[in-house]
């Protein structure tokens, strides 16, 4: 009988989630949720921070279900909705109400090719993240895409607005951010980025000096942040692609030498 009920409380366990890790998980779509109605209403700025605060909420799920010893597939699956909904539709949707409804078809087709690549970004993650380094992203990650418009946004708006001739810019970045997504360019991961661990005191000092340089003018400083995040692949691809070509310039140590013992019998 003990054995049964063992068997059958184990069975509820693995059934069972976990509440905390999942919690944040919600809270990040529901920054996405909240995102698309505010663009819908035309309050673009408050999309913008609700996509921001997503991306927050984003962060911390997954570092608190492994700090907790609480990761499980159910938890993976649902971050990668919510990762859809927040940072795929809520800011392809943003970018769609705030500059590209001018383009018409153009508009919103390049509003679903953002959706699209997102969603094929993040089912090529979820295959391939058992296989890749944590130290690197294999194409940019969907919520740097929607930080990036997000702070896009802010930073224009504070400016006073879009002008009449950059429409056509901004339909451009969300088509570059679109490939960005699907190409195989490397980007920096933040996975062992631990928040719960000791850390040296240099580092709080960093940190805190990095929030005063954030505070002085929020959508300036948040929008170089994520824009360097953006262009950091491809730099740093063409930065490792030449240091390649360099090193394979070099001639090795081995044919030196048997250069000179051909000179010296072609002399003799």
């Amino acid at each position: 009988m003990r054995l049964k009920k063992k068997n059958r409380s184990e069975k509820r366990n693995k059934k069972g989630i976990y509440i905390l890790p999942n919690l944040f998980t919600s809270c990040s779509l529901f920054g996405g949720f909240y995102a698309i109605i505010a663009a819908i209403q035309g309050r673009y700025d408050a999309a913008a921070i609700a996509i921001l605060i997503s991306a927050l909420f984003d962060g911390l799920d997954g570092k608190i279900a492994r700090f907790t010893n609480a990761t499980s597939q159910f938890g993976a699956e649902y971050d990668s909705l919510s990762d859809l909904v927040a940072f795929g539709v809520a800011p392809g949707l943003l970018a769609f109400e705030w500059s590209l409804k001018p383009f018409g078809r153009f508009g919103w087709l390049a509003v679903f090719l953002y959706i699209t690549c997102g969603a094929l970004r993040l089912a090529r993650f979820n295959i391939q993240k058992n296989n890749l380094e944590s130290r690197h992203f294999k194409g940019l990650p969907i919520p740097g895409a929607a930080i990036f418009i997000a702070t896009l946004v802010l930073f224009i708006d504070s400016l006073g607005g879009l002008g009449e001739n950059r429409h056509a810019v901004i339909l451009g970045t969300i088509y570059l951010l679109s490939f960005l997504m699907v190409s195989t360019i490397d980007y920096l991961g933040f996975k062992e980025l631990e928040l719960f661990k000791q850390k040296p005191f240099n580092v709080l000092v960093a940190t805190v000096l990095l929030f005063v340089v954030v505070a002085y003018k929020p959508p300036l400083m948040l929008f170089l942040f994520s824009t360097m995040y953006v262009i950091s692949g491809p730099a740093i691809t063409v930065y490792q692609r030449a240091r390649r070509h360099a090193k394979a310039a070099i001639p090795t140590g081995n044919s030196a030498p048997a250069k000179t013992e051909r000179s010296l019998k072609s002399e003799l």
